[in-house]
């Protein structure tokens, strides 16, 4: 088991640096369907096989799902059994630090699901305040005198 690490100011500042390494921890997290993957293998709390994923993440292709995997197996949060069956069987399961990242994607997935409308509702407002022409400003244009 690892020790937890205490951080100072100083630690948190050296994050924003671009040769921070927990910088590429936040860029796998921040992965669409990295977060995507680790949240359904969590979901479904057992083993998945590859064409389970893909079936359950629409709009996946078969190439980043490859890619999602083999960055989160390289990255210890999931790992890949391979079975001696013909066709060979391959199975994909989230390890323990797998499992606590698990929580936080789950986490990321609740609030947008209990915030997509707000969020849509936002963005129509931000849009069609965007679609209105630029009216002008003082006493020589139609607008409010200052």
């Amino acid at each position: 088991m690892e020790t937890k690490v205490s951080t100072t100011p100083e630690d948190w500042a050296a994050t924003y640096r671009r040769d921070c390494p927990s910088r590429t921890v936040v860029e796998l997290l921040a992965n669409k369907w990295g977060l995507y993957v680790l949240a359904a293998l969590r979901r479904h709390g057992r083993p998945m096989r590859f064409s389970e994923l893909r079936r359950l993440l629409d709009g996946i292709t078969q190439k980043m799902l490859t890619q999602t995997l083999r960055a989160l197996e390289r990255d210890g949060l999931v790992t890949r059994t391979v079975y001696p069956t013909v066709p060979p069987r391959v199975e994909y399961a989230l390890t323990e630090l797998g499992v606590e990242a698990g929580r936080l994607t789950d986490a990321i997935g609740t609030w947008s699901v209990e915030h997509a409308r707000q969020i849509l509702a936002a963005r129509r407002d931000f849009d069609d305040r965007a679609a209105i022409p630029p009216q002008p400003v003082g006493p020589t244009g139609t607008g409010p005198a200052r």
